[in-house]
């Protein structure tokens, strides 16, 4: 069992914080991946569950025992880098062969392990090759292969398909989140790339200047989020947000005007997603010059500027329109989520 519980975690440099009180408790065979920007404190929160960095305050605990003395070699983790960490020198099977040596597991079993290990990164007929003989993505799954090797507690993965072009990354992020579900292993898992966390994760933690933002499923965060940083950096594109007032259930803002909401008179931010909204002949709630069209293949974008926000909407990929031609959106008040103006917190929906 590896239940990993961070309880009111600190990380404090002098009078920086990087890391502040950050309290989960990560259930056994938990996919959790930590999201946010660069500087946010997600690497810190790994590097202090490795054992890399040491905690200011607060505990962490692994099952039912308190890791924050216990040297990184005793923890019971692997860690999967940004950077693949291989040996130049030796083959995919010794690379991956080497943490049973180090952690002197009788030479008898380690045929097995590594053969093992070998077929599940899909590595068989790359075995006996160099690591400078090996494209990118060969290279993370003999990183991968290396941290699953010797079945470890709870597996920790920084980053690991940002040096991947575009493509590698859609195949590797299918294979990681194959191997977690074969091996059942609790995984803590950095990114700051979003789609990565929808699409890989049973939780994301969303985090910004060392905080705990949101904590949720993929889809309790894309449909719910707590704030407007979560609102903005979640979702491709990010949900609209729109500076506004609300006067007896109706919002007023630059080019837009919806009815029928339930929210206290006064300032207000307004969100919706660009693919709840819908482009309309008249009547529509958005009607405003198109500052910009995008052909996305599947679909199109249509992008309007609203006083100081710039604001879109998809819609068929056969749809057209000109730069400067006005063009009307249906916003009804069902897909709108509305955000206190000074807090940017979710009001009741």
């Amino acid at each position: 069992m590896a239940r990993l519980q961070l309880r009111n975690v600190t990380k404090r440099w002098g009078s920086y914080v990087g890391v502040q009180d950050f309290d989960l408790d990560i259930v056994d065979q938990e996919f959790l991946v930590l999201l946010g920007p660069s500087g946010c404190g997600k690497s810190t929160t790994m590097r202090m569950i490795a054992g890399l960095d040491d905690v200011s305050s607060g505990e962490i605990w692994l099952g039912d025992r308190m890791v924050n003395d216990l040297e990184p070699k005793d923890r019971d983790i692997s860690m999967v880098f940004q950077s693949y960490g291989l040996y130049p020198n030796l083959s995919v099977y010794e690379n991956i062969r080497f943490p049973l040596r180090v952690r002197k597991v009788p030479k008898d079993k380690h045929h097995e392990m590594v053969m093992t290990a070998i077929r599940m990164v899909e590595l068989e007929p790359f075995m006996d090759r160099r690591p400078a003989d090996l494209s990118g993505g060969q290279r993370q799954r003999v990183a991968l292969g290396r941290a699953i090797v010797r079945k470890p507690t709870v597996f920790l993965m920084d980053e690991p398909l940002s040096n991947l072009d575009a493509k590698l990354r859609v195949s590797t992020r299918a294979q990681i989140k194959n191997l977690q579900s074969k091996l059942k292993t609790t995984t803590v898992y950095v990114t700051h790339d979003q789609i990565e966390a929808m699409t890989l994760a049973d939780r994301v933690v969303v985090m910004n200047k060392g905080a705990i933002q949101q904590v949720g499923t993929p889809t309790e965060i894309y449909d719910n989020p707590a704030n407007t940083f979560v609102a903005s950096f979640i979702g491709s594109p990010a949900m609209n947000l729109v500076e506004g007032r609300i006067e007896g259930g109706t919002f007023t803002g630059d080019g837009i005007r919806v009815e029928g909401l339930s929210a206290p008179d006064g300032p207000v931010t307004l969100g919706f997603r660009a693919e709840d909204a819908a482009i309309v002949p008249s009547g529509g709630q958005i009607a405003a010059p198109v500052y910009a069209v995008e052909l996305l293949g599947e679909a199109s974008m249509i992008t309007w500027r609203l006083g100081e926000a710039l604001v879109s909407v998809k819609t068929g990929k056969e749809y057209r329109a000109e730069t400067g031609q006005m063009v009307e959106a249906s916003v009804p008040a069902a897909i709108c989520h509305l955000f206190d103006a000074e807090t940017g917190k979710a009001l009741p929906r």
